[in-house]
């Protein structure tokens, strides 16, 4: 596309760059520029989202005050704003070289925080203490080294004390899931 020089014309350079590794191989990773782009854009749809959804509500003056969506139109159109100015600078702007991040750290943090994700997921399906048993003994297993034995009960434990601890003792229930695994305790 004319006006955007690097995104859009095949030529990824600008995004990607290829330097070499600490084992000097090369290594791929994400440029400045490009995350800068991408988070302005991110923030751009969140704002465009809370402007849409105060307009629904209503963002004007009324005769009592402030319509419910006042504020936030207000607050949603000021964070529009800034990414734009901030995609501006990233796209239109000096050209600074630096890398953002490697691959092999973001596959370390992809590493733990797709597992979280699930486990959030999880969560809302099976309930807290028994996604959470699961949870640690599939990190110990996978990210730890340890044994299935050790992993497996050692998670169990944890979700056992928790339950004990918010169910029985401070009766604080804790959601347990659409599916309710532990509904057989009575709880």
């Amino acid at each position: 596309m004319p006006g955007f020089p690097g995104i859009f014309s095949g030529d990824f350079a600008d995004f990607m760059d290829n330097k070499q590794g600490s084992d000097g191989a090369p290594s791929a990773a994400i440029s400045t520029r490009a995350m800068e782009i991408v988070t302005a854009l991110t923030f751009f749809g969140i704002g465009g989202l809370v402007v849409y959804d105060s307009a629904r509500l209503g963002f004007r003056w009324a005769g009592d005050g402030p319509e419910a969506g006042y504020f936030p139109f207000y607050i949603g159109a000021f964070i529009c704003i800034s990414s734009l100015v901030t995609l501006a600078q990233a796209v239109f702007g000096k050209k600074r070289s630096g890398v953002f991040v490697e691959w092999a750290p973001l596959k370390q943090v992809f590493s733990v925080l797709v597992p979280a994700g699930i486990f959030v997921l999880g969560i809302q399906m099976i309930g807290i203490y028994v996604a959470a048993a699961v949870y640690i003994a599939v990190f110990m297993i996978w990210l730890g080294k340890y044994g299935w034995v050790k992993s497996i009960l050692l998670g169990l434990a944890v979700s056992v004390v928790m339950f004990m601890m918010f169910e029985v003792w401070f009766k604080v229930p804790l959601f347990k899931g659409e599916y309710n695994p532990l509904n057989f305790l009575g709880y």
